[in-house]
């Protein structure tokens, strides 16, 4: 069985296929610049045999339509009819979807409507929906939801204190994202403890450009620092994370800033970025504060700190931590980074070996021998994620063709 995972942008594809006979990946790919001038398709076969074209990609059918192509000139399938299910990333499910869903019309209504709370990767996402269904009419596709993992949360979670009619009518609350990631991590972190997932309290850190810290408790996700959008929760490469909302009308009201330029500021020129004035990424900061930067120390440090704070929170929260998982490029590859936030943490049974703390983009444990709380780092893998929820789905699907509890039943107070 043959999988193919997309993860569209507004002018990028993303793709790999996957064959889940033994969930290795035959292929990988990015389409680039679609619509633009100088777009490029480059493909790696093996892990190891990169390609690159330059061709012109006018729209995402002719992305799909070249990725196919590709796929079958390299020898990596025969045909198009090889492939078994594709399975779509898409960012946004709102209050909609609890967990993936088969891709029908009534889905795809669903999807459009989530647009309006993610319309920088919702409407590229459904692009890339109507484009592989089109091109593969007859191939089961699967949308796996980013925010998914988080509708477990209670609402003491995720409800913020404005009024109430807020959420009713406009949906404004916290959804959280990166959910493929902390789910696929916290499950793989019961593996290497062997332990049942649904007996154990983790937080998982997925770091990267883009960081959310994920509260699981017994198997299900009960917090999140990400919120209405994935702005809110820790400083980030250049997002701002969780500020006082008052700074933000102060600047329109005194600097004359509208709602574009907002959008610029605290997504674009904040974060680590702001703080230092350098870079957005951490191995600028750790080379500079090497060199004495002190700005650059000082970003590092506020990262840091905010995430051992979150940490710290959902320990409190959820009555205890059993595992602390690390994720994503700088969680898996930044042994300063990760040193910094658990620091001081040694009260809650989190104390970490400075050697093997050392390790980069492997799985493994790092905690010291006596920790009450094992700390992990565990590579990611979404695209791994969405094929085996895809798989999962359509076996599901087989034996009950009218299941639909893929659609949320949450009921609002009144």
């Amino acid at each position: 069985m043959k999988v193919l995972v997309i993860n569209t942008g507004s002018s990028s594809l993303k793709y790999q296929l996957i064959d889940m006979n033994n969930e290795k990946v035959l292929a990988k790919g990015l389409c680039d610049r679609i619509g633009l001038d100088g777009s490029f398709i480059k493909q790696t076969i093996n892990s190891c045999n990169e390609f690159k074209k330059e061709t012109k990609l006018n729209n995402h059918n002719e992305a799909i339509m070249e990725t196919i192509s590709l796929l079958t000139d390299s020898g990596i399938i025969k045909s198009m009819d090889e492939i078994t299910a594709v399975g779509h990333r898409v960012v946004h499910g709102g209050e909609k979807f609890c967990k993936s869903a088969l891709i029908d019309e009534e889905v795809i209504k669903a999807i459009e409507e989530c647009i309006i709370l993610a319309p920088l990767h919702n409407g590229p996402n459904m692009v890339g929906i109507k484009a592989c269904r089109e091109i593969l009419p007859n191939v089961p596709m699967v949308a796996v939801f980013d925010t998914a993992f988080h509708q477990t949360m209670p609402d003491k979670a995720f409800i913020y204190a404005l009024p109430y009619s807020f959420y009713q009518e406009k949906g404004i609350r916290r959804y959280g994202f990166h959910g493929t990631s902390h789910k696929y991590v916290a499950q793989r972190a019961a593996v290497v403890l062997n332990k049942q997932f649904n007996t154990l309290k983790i937080v998982t850190c997925h770091l990267g450009n883009g960081s959310s810290i994920c509260a699981v408790k017994n198997g299900a996700a009960v917090d999140t620092s990400m919120g209405y959008t994935p702005l809110d929760g820790v400083a980030m490469g250049t997002r701002c994370g969780s500020i006082d909302p008052a700074i933000v009308t102060g600047l329109i009201e005194h600097d004359n800033y509208n709602a574009a330029m907002l959008n610029d500021l605290l997504n674009k020129k904040s974060g680590v970025l702001g703080i230092s004035g350098i870079s957005s990424d951490f191995r600028d900061l750790d080379e500079a504060a090497k060199k004495g930067c002190e700005r650059a120390e000082l970003a590092l440090n506020v990262f840091s700190y905010q995430v051992k704070k979150y940490i710290g929170a959902y320990a409190a929260a959820m009555g205890g931590i059993d595992a602390l998982v690390f994720t994503a490029g700088i969680g898996e590859n930044n042994s300063d980074i990760r040193k910094r936030i658990v620091e001081g943490m040694e009260f809650v049974g989190i104390e970490i070996d400075d050697e093997k703390n050392q390790a980069r983009g492997i799985e493994i444990d790092v905690s010291k021998p006596n920790a009450k709380v094992k700390t992990l780092i565990i590579p990611t893998n979404e695209e791994l994620a969405i094929a085996r929820e895809t798989v999962s789905l359509l076996n599901n699907f087989k034996h009950d063709s009218a299941d639909k509890s893929y659609f949320c039943e949450k009921e609002r107070v009144h």
